[in-house]
């Protein structure tokens, strides 16, 4: 059974607002200058931002239960469900790594490009995700989930680091961990996040726990298109996210809630609080008919790739453009940004409102397109 059109609109109002909450801490007007609600953890323990990523892996899980049905329903083999899979996990993957190209598309300039990366993640979880729920019964699936938890857990922190000793006790070091470790045995320094080199935030050991967040979502996704009543599947979906929140919390006192890891207990306290703000959203729009307040998020919700590839786009741009500056040389971003909001605010009330700016250019980009029906689909 798919889900009803209400249960998508409120899908695409959370997803849309998590592409919104993307797009505003990715583009201040100087990263001088950010409210702390707006940044990352320093390392273990988490802001506001840093829910962002594993709520929209979390989401990409529920639309991967759906989409997948929605295929059975219509009678396409499980061969062309797998290979369904595979394509649209690479295109995704592709994508990733075309952003972290522009503009240097000349494969000379590509020696120092970033492997890892966000939608690169997104298209290896949703793939290992997919697969891994495709088949079997939902037991099997948790022991699954567990299986990735509990393994990651005992490889980060039993497993030695080498070079730095037991894995427990080097996790408050970012470059030591095993993980870390990996990424620059694999990649080699030279693709790694430039900010480090050492390590990556979206590194290959701490892309399997990422897959649990995604299964988090298949679940969902599956609890939410059963036949029960919308009351029924709220009272499961939110006593659901309070025991996830509260068993992540726990975890974390042992294995630290960490982002950039992608902890065990980050997937689980993560994966609570997105089963939450999506039974927040069904609630209101579908239980009390309040809509309003999610219609400046469906652009973003309906056409996410356009909105997150195209905003990455368009910051490198205003980034690498220069124009004269009080004298000197300056990026047009940072033009704008001294010139029309810095003048008149504090600056970091400044920086707020620059990226309160670029999100309403991309609202009123999308808006057209959402009205039309154009989607870019992969």
């Amino acid at each position: 059974m798919t889900a009803p059109a209400e249960r998508l609109r409120a899908l695409d109002a959370f997803r849309g607002a998590t592409i919104a909450a993307m797009l505003l801490v990715n583009n201040p007007g100087t990263w001088s200058a950010i409210y702390p609600p707006f940044r990352h953890a320093e390392w273990h323990g988490w802001t506001p931002t840093d829910l962002i990523f594993p709520f929209f892996m979390f989401i990409v899980g529920v639309t991967t239960h759906l989409s997948l049905t929605a295929r059975r329903a219509k009678g396409h083999t499980e061969g062309q469900i797998v290979r369904k899979i595979l394509i649209r996990g690479a295109a995704i993957v592709a994508c990733g790594l075309l952003l972290h190209a522009f503009p240097y598309f000349p494969l000379e300039r590509w020696t120092h490009l970033r492997f890892p990366g966000v939608l690169q993640r997104i298209g290896v979880a949703y793939v290992a995700a997919a697969l891994l729920t495709r088949r079997g019964s939902l037991k099997t699936q948790i022991l699954v989930l567990v299986a990735l938890l509990y393994g990651y857990w005992f490889a980060m922190t039993l497993a030695p680091a080498p070079g730095a000793g037991p894995g427990a006790l080097v996790l408050a070091r970012p470059d030591a961990s095993l993980a870390a470790w990996l990424d620059r045995l694999v990649f080699g320094t030279q693709h790694l996040w430039s900010q480090s080199r050492t390590w990556d935030p979206e590194g290959l050991l701490s892309t399997v726990p990422a897959v649990g967040t995604a299964m988090l979502g298949v679940f969902t996704g599956r609890w939410l298109a059963q036949q029960r009543s919308l009351d029924e599947r709220l009272s499961g979906l939110f006593f659901a996210g309070v025991a996830a929140t509260v068993a992540g919390t726990v975890w974390g006192w042992s294995f630290p809630i960490n982002k950039n890891l992608w902890t065990s207990s980050y997937v689980l306290f993560t994966g609570g609080l997105a089963a939450l703000t999506l039974a927040a959203c069904l609630w209101l729009m579908d239980r009390h008919g309040r809509t309003a307040w999610a219609r400046p998020f469906l652009p973003f919700g309906v056409n996410p790739l356009i909105a997150f590839v195209g905003s990455g786009m368009m910051a490198r741009v205003l980034g690498l453009i220069r124009v004269p500056f009080e004298g000197q040389s300056a990026s047009l971003q940072r033009a704008i940004f001294e010139l029309v909001f810095e003048p008149w605010l504090p600056t970091v009330d400044a920086s707020l409102a620059y990226a309160l700016a670029f999100v309403a250019v991309w609202l009123l980009l999308l808006v057209p397109l959402h009205r039309r029906g154009v989607y870019l689909r992969v």
